[in-house]
């Protein structure tokens, strides 16, 4: 990165984890339902349209679109995983390929919710070539605008998806076989690191550890576990 960039790093940082423009603590007190009544939709918008045609890094040269985020603003649950692939960077939305799908079966089918009742976000919002994994000043230089959709959104609970998620919340390299289903803190929120669903469709054995996550995040926000058809 070079020192321009990371002047452009410093600005962001500066505005939107100072709050300018959005005034929201990080933690929600008490009880509530799943979506709660919060901060109005503008604060993400307002986000959005501050990255504008984000240069901030190499990522930019060749993605087709900036994958923002996608749910409900005022969601209890907020879901965080690496960076957009091709059917996402195609769309602009998160997690519409295959590890998408499966996301969206265990929002659906294992908690018994709708896709639109949480939020989805990526660690950088750009496609890196190839799918590699997001070099760490590319992640330096996105951290601001998913910290600050946080701050907006104001999550009871946030479950990030496979390593690259965990270490970027937590500023810590750590295995994800080590820390997936132990409760961590990110600011404040409870945080629960588990598998990103592209290694499920390559190990489907290690559903049922995802599984156990997902009931211990049900069981922090009051949620019921679905009961089986049939």
């Amino acid at each position: 990165m070079d020192d321009k960039d990371l002047r452009g790093q410093l600005r962001l940082r500066a505005a939107y984890l100072a709050g300018e423009g959005l005034g929201y603590a990080l933690t929600r007190p008490g009880p509530a339902p799943l979506v709660s009544e919060g901060p109005p939709t503008e604060p993400l918008e307002k986000l959005r349209i501050g990255m504008g045609d984000c240069r901030l890094c190499r990522l930019c040269e060749k993605r087709t679109r900036i994958v923002f985020g996608a749910g409900n603003p005022r969601a209890r649950l907020l879901f965080v995983g690496e960076g957009p692939g091709a059917d996402e960077d195609e769309q602009g939305i998160p997690f519409v390929g295959r590890a998408g799908q499966l996301l969206t079966e265990i929002i659906t089918r294992g908690m018994g919710l709708k896709r639109e009742d949480v939020y989805i976000a990526n660690v950088v919002k750009c496609r890196p070539p190839d799918n590699r994994v997001p070099l760490p000043d590319e992640m330096a230089a996105c951290m601001p605008f998913l910290e600050a959709q946080i701050a907006c959104i104001r999550p009871e609970v946030i479950v990030t998806l496979g390593a690259t998620a965990a270490q970027g919340l937590l500023g810590e390299k750590m295995a994800i076989t080590r820390i997936r289903g132990t409760w961590r803190n990110f600011k404040g929120i409870p945080l629960m690191p588990t598998y990103h669903p592209s290694y499920l469709l390559r190990n489907p054995a290690a559903k049922g550890d995802v599984w156990g996550d997902i009931k211990q995040v049900m069981a922090r926000l009051g949620l019921p576990i679905p009961r089986k058809k049939g």
